[in-house]
């Protein structure tokens, strides 16, 4: 039975769990909601002796370090690798359309205290399929839950965009990539319409029939060091390879459909 091992049961493998056990495979996973304790170093390696597929959607460690390669590294050899990782690896473009040719800020060696990108770059380093993800939204998660619990945000940043995808795109094009053996290599998977997280909210806002909140600049919003970073980069995700290599058509092409699929 071809059967897939999770490193990392999250809001987003959760679902290509689901959808890959649908489909008949068998899935094991760690985490929280695990059937295998990450420290249990035996269970571990005896599933992935077992385990035909790997997917790992476990972060790296703030000092870097990637916590799967560097437990499991050898245990790992041989087994068709999958990995799920940022846009984030490619940095501040100054809104400008970045696609899998693009160099990382760790191939660049602007990243070199950057752990996510050195993560990205390891996994695909062991012959992985690295799915480069943008801003992930979905039930329980998106500009309608912000705007409804008075959570919404507008910050006023001329020019600023940022990419998005939907959890169930995510997953759509990882299993087109686990059930046809994809070509080891990157893979953004976001949808065909990059904008500014205000453009979001206010349609959000519609939607439900509530009031924008206000516009306030970055020193007013006093964001937290994570939030800063998030609004200190600007680019555009090209998602064209995954569709030509996988034949991914994602359900939700803007935030448009998503939100109106959610709502």
């Amino acid at each position: 039975m071809t059967q897939l091992l999770i490193f990392g049961l999250g809001y987003t493998a959760t679902r290509i769990a689901a959808a890959m056990t649908a489909r008949g495979w068998q899935v094991r996973a760690t985490g929280s909601a695990g059937n295998i304790a990450f420290a249990d170093r035996a269970g571990v390696l005896a599933a992935l002796g077992e385990a035909t597929h790997i997917l790992s959607s476990v972060p790296p460690e703030r000092a870097g370090g990637d916590p799967v390669l560097e437990a499991y590294d050898e245990a790992l050899a041989g087994k068709p690798l999958f990995y799920l990782s940022s846009t984030g690896v490619y940095g501040d473009r100054a809104g400008a359309w970045v696609d899998e040719a693009t160099p990382t800020i760790a191939q660049s060696g602007e990243g070199r205290r950057n752990a996510r990108a050195d993560a990205d770059l390891a996994w695909l380093n062991k012959g992985a399929r690295v799915f480069r993800l943008p801003g992930i939204y979905g039930p329980g998660r998106s500009a309608l839950d912000r705007v409804r619990e008075g959570k919404a945000r507008r910050i006023d940043l001329p020019g600023q965009v940022f990419s998005r995808v939907h959890v169930d795109d995510i997953a759509s094009g990882v299993v087109a990539a686990l059930v046809q053996d994809a070509p080891p290599g990157a893979y953004n998977l976001g949808d065909d319409l990059p904008c500014s997280g205000n453009e979001v909210t206010a349609h959000a806002c519609r939607l439900l029939g509530l009031p924008l909140p206000p516009l306030e600049s970055l020193e007013e919003a006093n964001l937290s060091d994570m939030a800063r970073g998030f609004y200190a980069e600007n680019r555009r995700v090209a998602n064209g390879k995954a569709k030509r290599v996988l034949g991914w058509t994602p359900r939700y092409p803007t935030y448009v459909e998503g939100l109106a699929g959610l709502l």
